[in-house]
């Protein structure tokens, strides 16, 4: 009998380390209800991966509310920049972080452009100069939202926007979709489609504010940043590109070897801050639906790395003005890239699919 006990003992005793040890279960993605404006009611969306990693979406400029990821100790916060309430976005998006810039992200000089003939006039809210779509764009206005089941497992979300033809002045009806898949390989998947009616440009990308200390931290500088990108599109000084092209080498934007973000930052022209553009290594060749890895950053405190992986020739680095809590690095193509033949092209024609793809690998140590 006592051996039938000692027996049952140790059963369940393997039992209990066995579920000690069995990973939890991923909760499930979720959507709630987060506020309304005049254009309708805003939704947020959580995912979840295996490792504990959750990031939130509303589906007001399709903006990231929260990624919050592991330091070296295990210890979560939410890397971007965000707020938990929608007050805090006071009922818009952008210039609130984390949104969708478009129809154009980055600028377009003079706010005009020509294309097939015709001359069109944009919404300037840049000086005379078009930023991220214009005075609206689609980082303020309403996207549809729905969860899906995410590509190579994890979980996503699809968000929907129809522009229509002439609004902020671009030409077409155009439907433009963003999908966000967390995976269980601690990446998040950024999935952008577009198709038109009607000859229009195209050039998206997500406005993230990092900084990888976590909310707590009230500065970015001391981040480690290396860019796999040896030549910038050279600009004046109101940021619109001249069309040439020069070497990182020898100046302020040298990031081919890994250095802090604030090392070089004060002889960074013209504002001692950055706002560049690199034209990342290989960007004759870029191949949709191929991401490479353009960008690694890492923080000496907390440990963590996020990598970014794209299928698109630039990214743009911007640490904004006075303060430098945060840091962005957006994946797009070449800014003002209409009026630059040499540049790769964002005019999207009726028929075709824009399609472009790039991804945050996150990790610590």
């Amino acid at each position: 009998m006592e051996t039938n006990l000692l027996k049952s003992g140790l059963a369940l005793l393997v039992l209990a380390v066995t579920m000690a040890q069995a990973p939890a279960e991923t909760p499930k993605a979720s959507v709630e209800d987060f506020g309304s404006n005049t254009d309708g009611k805003v939704q947020r969306f959580t995912l979840h991966n295996a490792h504990g990693v959750t990031a939130r979406f509303i589906n007001l400029g399709a903006i990231i509310t929260e990624l919050s990821t592991p330091d070296r100790d295990g210890k979560f916060a939410s890397i971007v920049r965000g707020a938990d309430t929608f007050a805090a976005y006071g009922g818009r998006g952008y210039p609130s972080p984390a949104a969708v810039q478009g129809r154009v992200a980055n600028r377009i000089a003079g706010a005009k452009f020509s294309l097939d003939g015709k001359d069109y006039t944009l919404a300037a809210n840049n000086g005379p100069n078009t930023l991220h779509g214009g005075r609206k764009g689609f980082a303020q206005s309403l996207w549809e939202g729905k969860l899906l089941e995410g590509k190579e497992g994890g979980q996503a979300v699809e968000f929907t926007y129809h522009s229509k033809d002439g609004e902020e002045g671009f030409p077409g009806n155009l439907t433009a979709k963003v999908t966000y898949t967390l995976t269980d390989k601690d990446e998040l998947r950024f999935d952008y489609e577009a198709t038109t009616d009607k000859a229009t440009l195209i050039n998206l990308t997500n406005h993230a504010y990092f900084n990888l200390a976590g909310p707590a931290s009230n500065n970015c500088l001391d981040h480690e940043l290396w860019i796999d990108a040896d030549q910038y599109t050279v600009a004046d000084e109101g940021l619109i590109p001249t069309g040439a092209f020069a070497p990182v080498k020898g100046t302020a934007l040298d990031f081919t070897n890994s250095k802090k973000v604030g090392q070089d930052i004060e002889k960074a022209l013209p504002m001692r801050t950055y706002d560049d553009n690199f034209a990342l290594n290989g960007w004759e060749k870029k191949i949709p639906g191929n991401p490479t890895l353009a960008a690694r950053v890492s923080e000496p405190t907390s440990g963590r790395i996020m990598e970014v992986w794209t299928d698109q020739p630039g990214l743009q680095l911007y640490t904004g003005r006075g303060t430098h809590p945060t840091l962005c690095l957006e994946p797009h193509h070449f800014p003002d890239a209409i009026h630059h033949p040499n540049f790769p092209s964002i005019t999207l024609k009726p028929g075709d699919t824009y399609k472009s793809t790039s991804i945050l690998k996150f990790s610590a140590k």
